[in-house]
């Protein structure tokens, strides 16, 4: 019977040597193992924490008593293990394989078959930190009330404050800080342990170089850039850990890692290994989703990584949508983009994009060409902005006859993401401000158009998620009559208010034809509820609305609404989405039932 800690380590440093020598001497047919357990505990807990710490119940059927044995010696050790990390510091703990104490048990002679193994465990009262020391620590760092004289004694707490002041040292620059030293006593008369650690924190260190190692043609220059490394800067982990990721998001590499070098370099500074290897340069995907109001939609695209040697992307798109028995009103675009990261600095990326599109709206017509050279900044882990200047030209028809504009664009766009995760999001919000000042240079006036999307998201339990999404539009400037139709609002159909047909709530000409608004207001509710499997279910409500105003007042334009219920099905990297929806109330509430097929949430 093993009674405190000291005797069980050193009872397993001889029992590790012993268990090898013995399987290499004597072998023996594995037999099947009763295992009794026996814990004087009422603590549910810890006893499911001893029970999972035992390795004999985890062999009975497969071992024989060489392999039984060595199971058994060293069950001591992390059954002590255990109790110590719950403040038990005086166990007493007895395992017999046939009436006989394993640890009595030479190795080299060790039982040709068992049949019966009783454990006996004890676990002996709490123990309290007599002695809680730990330093040097970073000035202004504090200790966790748990490393406190009085409160529970714990190896995991000890080991978790160590943990917790490295950290801290690091956090300033002290990259190589370490326990140098522990004396850990138990006091067994008094029931407490007394604890002092010693943490060595090394020298203050700067970034050094940046070693590049891997199977890549991205150039050490441009690897660097695109990393941002602040040679001759503080050390910080958090710096380190956003050049990585500065580094997988290009996309170019398979492996993008970043180490610390095991040495200090000449003048306190630390070099940091780059690991990186390409990834495939190529890749094609294709997509489809289809909506009994919208009809079928299919989409591809090529990306080429890596495009000019300095991990580039320029990517390709096509799709086609609209698809239904009437093809005069199908639309197509393709559109492609270029990005070339650290074009200013490492997080400001340069992209040129543009596209030609032929669209056939309930409303308008058109034919559309465009192109825009902007910049991409990335303010924090959560916030990307965008500017950038373009130029667009387009034959339109529409309520008010065929006409051709041209015009000059500034875009510019804020994204605040802060969801636990972009394609089925359970926590967390997201908003996205977009503003399109326009010149015109001819067929229209001068103006401005702005969005707004707001969504945020709220689990209650473990299987219920309230989600909430706002949408707003405005376009100032120009008339309704004068305005790029392209730049009106519409409401109705999958981005907007499921259930409604696709673009069916919008203003009326004098004419009588139906064209968009200037304004825009929309509001989209969810419940999802998850089962035990992959199933989910969700039910939603959508209201929508369309305004003649320059800013939405709510009051002088058209409302509709659309509700209904949805089934998901979780295939491990996004949820395919089924959600048929009915017209609530608008003008078109007499229509049928609208279906909707999608991979990923509907937002």
């Amino acid at each position: 019977m093993l009674k405190n800690a000291k005797a069980g380590r050193l009872l397993i440093n001889h029992i590790k040597t012993g268990a090898a020598l013995c399987l290499m001497i004597s072998a023996t047919t594995a037999a099947s193992l009763d295992v009794t357990v026996t814990i004087a505990t009422d603590d549910d807990d810890l006893r499911d924490r001893v029970t999972k710490s035992i390795q004999l119940d985890d062999v009975k059927n497969e071992a024989g008593g060489p392999e039984i044995l060595a199971a058994a010696q060293g069950d001591y050790s992390r059954i002590i293990g255990a109790l110590f990390d719950r403040g038990r510091f005086g166990p007493e703990v007895s395992i017999t394989l046939d009436g006989v104490e394993a640890a009595s048990i030479a190795p080299i002679s060790p039982p040709r078959d068992v049949q019966q193994a009783v454990i006996t465990i004890s676990p002996g009262s709490v123990y309290q930190f007599g002695t809680a020391e730990i330093g040097p620590r970073p000035p202004g760092t504090m200790l966790t009330d748990q490393f406190r004289s009085g409160s529970e004694a714990s190896v995991a707490v000890i080991r978790e404050v160590a943990r917790t002041t490295i950290s801290n040292w690091r956090n300033v620059g002290h990259a190589k800080a370490d326990v140098a030293g522990q004396q850990i006593t138990a006091r067994h008369e008094a029931n407490q342990v007394d604890a002092e650690v010693t943490i060595d924190p090394g020298p203050r260190l700067t970034f050094g170089n940046l070693d590049i190692k891997g199977e890549t043609i991205v150039s050490n220059k441009r690897i660097r850039n695109i990393s941002g490394l602040p040679r001759g800067d503080v050390f910080s982990p958090a710096e380190l850990q956003r050049a990585e990721r500065r580094l997988q998001r290009t996309g170019t590499f398979s492996i993008a890692t970043l180490t610390e070098a095991d040495e200090i370099s000449e003048g306190d500074r630390l070099n940091i290994n780059a690991n990186v290897v390409d990834a495939t340069p190529r890749r094609i995907g294709f997509g489809a989703e289809i909506s009994s109001v919208q009809g079928l939609t299919i989409s591809g695209f090529w990306l080429h990584r890596n495009f000019l040697g300095g991990a580039e992307r320029f990517r390709v798109d096509a799709e086609v949508s609209d698809i239904s028995n009437n093809t005069d009103e199908i639309n197509a675009e393709l559109s492609f983009r270029f990005d070339r990261p650290a074009i200013w600095g490492p997080e400001t990326d340069l992209y040129l994009e543009g596209g030609i599109e032929s669209l056939n709206e309930p409303t308008f017509s058109s034919d559309r060409a465009r192109i825009a050279l902007g910049a991409l900044n990335r303010g924090s882990d959560t916030l990307t902005t965008t500017v950038g200047f373009g130029l667009e030209t387009a034959r339109t028809e529409d309520a008010f006859g065929k006409r051709d504009y041209t015009i000059f664009t500034i875009p510019l766009t804020a994204e605040e993401d802060r969801r636990d995760d972009p394609i089925s999001a359970t926590s967390g919000v997201y908003a996205k401000l977009g503003l399109t000042p326009f010149l015109a240079i001819s067929g229209t006036d001068h103006g401005l158009r702005g969005t707004l999307d707001l969504r945020g998201y709220r689990q209650v339990g473990d299987r219920v998620v309230f989600a909430l999404r706002g949408q707003a539009g405005a376009l100032w400037g120009p008339e309704i009559s004068n305005a790029p139709p392209e730049f009106l609002f519409h409401s109705g159909g999958g981005g907007t208010v499921r259930g409604q047909p696709f673009q069916s709530l919008s203003l009326q000409a004098a004419n009588g034809e139906d064209t968009g608004g200037r304004s825009f207001l929309g509001l989209s509710s969810e419940v999802r509820v998850s089962t035990a499997g992959r199933l989910g279910f969700v039910g939603f409500y959508d209201l929508g609305y369309v305004g003649p105003e320059e800013f939405p007042d709510a009051s002088t334009g058209e409302w509709h609404s659309g509700a209904g219920l949805g089934l998901r099905y979780d295939t491990g990297i996004g949820p395919i989405r089924l959600d048929v929806g009915v017209p609530v109330t608008g003008p078109d509430s007499n229509e049928g039932v609208a279906l909707y097929i999608g991979i990923g949430q509907s937002f």
